[in-house]
Order: C-alpha cells, then sequence, then structure tokens
C-alpha cells in the first residue's frame, strides 16, 4: 500500500476548505482515510491552516508522499514556528 499525505475537500458550494489526511494513494480525492493530520482554509485572512507536523513526519518516515500543496504548508509551518 502506498500511502500519501494530501488534501481532503471539504465544505459547500463556494464555501471549500480542506483536511490534511493520510490516505492510499489509490483512494478517491474525498473518500476513507488513515488519519486526519490538519486542516487548510484557503479563504480565511492570517493563520488559516493547522497540522500536526510530528504525525507527518511520521508518515513521511515510513514512506509516504507529501502533495506539493502539503509540502507548501509544511514549509510555512516550519517557518513560522523559527519566528
Amino acid at each position: 500500500m502506498s500511502v500519501k499525505v494530501r488534501l481532503r475537500r471539504t465544505g459547500g458550494k463556494n464555501d471549500i476548505c480542506y483536511r490534511v489526511v493520510a490516505t492510499d494513494s489509490r483512494s478517491p480525492r474525498d473518500g476513507s482515510y488513515l488519519e486526519n493530520l490538519g486542516w487548510y482554509d484557503p479563504k480565511k485572512e492570517g493563520v488559516n491552516f493547522k497540522i500536526r507536523a510530528d504525525r507527518i513526519e511520521y508518515w513521511r518516515s515510513k514512506g509516504a508522499i507529501l502533495s506539493d500543496t502539503v509540502k507548501s504548508l509544511v514549509r510555512k509551518a516550519k517557518k513560522a514556528a523559527v519566528r
């Protein structure tokens, strides 16, 4: 089983937000997932995401692949933690 850490779309029409999840790469975008790792709300001003970096690192150590958007969120979280 190949694991990916990617976004899962939630919310309604014109009110989109996302959950960051670890999931089997073969499952559909909004299908079942292994673990909820955080959230991302692109419409929110200021801090618009929260991720559990320790759990993301756990999944990466097990061979999980991060999507491009999740990589970007992880970079932003590390940059915010340094400040």
